[in-house]
């Protein structure tokens, strides 16, 4: 076959993928990065204003306030995933007695719909008659309910609904990576006399370093992205407090009824904060990609 028949079959298998890439990603990101200088609203209805949606931007406090929310709602379940899922790995690795079925049960939460998982968590942290307030009051541990996705407790209730559904998926990366380290390095360690403890510091998270470098770089793109249990459970609120950038982006390009501002669709100033949370994120993981690679080098 000539190398124009080579390249010509190459195409053809490469066609379908450079389609659905044009369509579904080139073509998109153009529409945004054209229509943030625009006011438009659908329909056609489109006049160029130029910055004035930058200008507005940097002038929103409601979008600063939901950057702010989503540094906290990041970090709370950054704080809670990664500890907790490899403790489970590590016990899960061990030799348990059932072990095969515990991993099932907590890889679960993972397969199943972000949706239902919020909808189940807010019948269970409910004011009134949820499960957690009413064996709290049957017990008497307190004497009233506790309004767990008021403004004082709802940011923490968020946090443990999104690290209860994504410490399932990281808990099975951290187990791939315990199974790749040589296990003559465990009995070496013991007959030196070094107990669990000594093993884990010294072996086993040094040994997993790569393999956590990427773990930790997804879950800070995942939880700066998460957005879609707080919209169930607490659509925002109370009065913003659980307003993180993509919700709060969520609501300018498909408002929800009830839900408070904005009420109408505002696809150019969709636009320009889509393109400044995009651009907090990429800023964030770039930085933190630089720091792990620099601290490789170091150690």
């Amino acid at each position: 076959m000539t190398r124009w028949g080579k390249w010509r079959e190459n195409s053809l298998f490469l066609l379908p993928s450079v389609a659905l890439t044009l369509a579904l990603g080139i073509y998109p990101l153009a529409w945004v990065l054209r229509y943030m200088f625009y006011e438009y609203a659908g329909y056609g209805q489109e006049t160029f204003i130029g910055l004035d949606n930058f200008e507005r931007l940097w002038r929103d406090d409601d979008f600063w306030a939901s950057v702010r929310n989503t540094f906290v709602f990041a970090g709370g379940k950054l704080l809670l995933t990664i500890p907790v899922s490899l403790l489970l790995a590590v016990i899960l690795n061990g030799k348990l007695r059932g072990k095969h079925v515990l991993r099932a049960v907590f890889f679960m939460p993972t397969v199943i719909s972000t949706a239902v998982i919020a909808v189940v968590f807010y019948i269970i942290f409910n004011s009134y008659n949820g499960m957690i307030n009413q064996l709290l009051l049957t017990n008497g541990a307190i004497a009233e309910p506790i309004a767990w996705l008021g403004p004082k407790f709802a940011m923490l209730t968020v946090i443990i609904v999104a690290a209860w559904g994504a410490i399932g998926n990281y808990m099975l990366l951290f187990l791939a990576g315990l199974q790749s380290i040589p296990h003559d390095l465990y009995e070496s360690a013991s007959i030196d006399g070094a107990g669990p403890a000594r093993r884990f510091w010294s072996i086993t998270v040094p040994m997993l370093g790569p393999v956590m470098q990427i773990i930790i770089m997804l879950a800070i793109i995942a939880s700066l992205k998460g957005y879609e249990s707080i919209m169930v459970m607490t659509e925002g609120g109370p009065i913003g407090k659980t307003e993180v950038m993509y919700l709060y982006l969520y609501k300018l390009l498909f408002p929800i009824a009830g839900s408070g501002t904005p009420v109408d669709q505002q696809f150019g100033y969709g636009s320009a904060v889509g393109f400044a949370t995009a651009l907090i994120v990429g800023v964030i993981t770039a930085a933190y990609y630089y720091m792990s690679r620099k601290m490789n080098k170091v150690y």
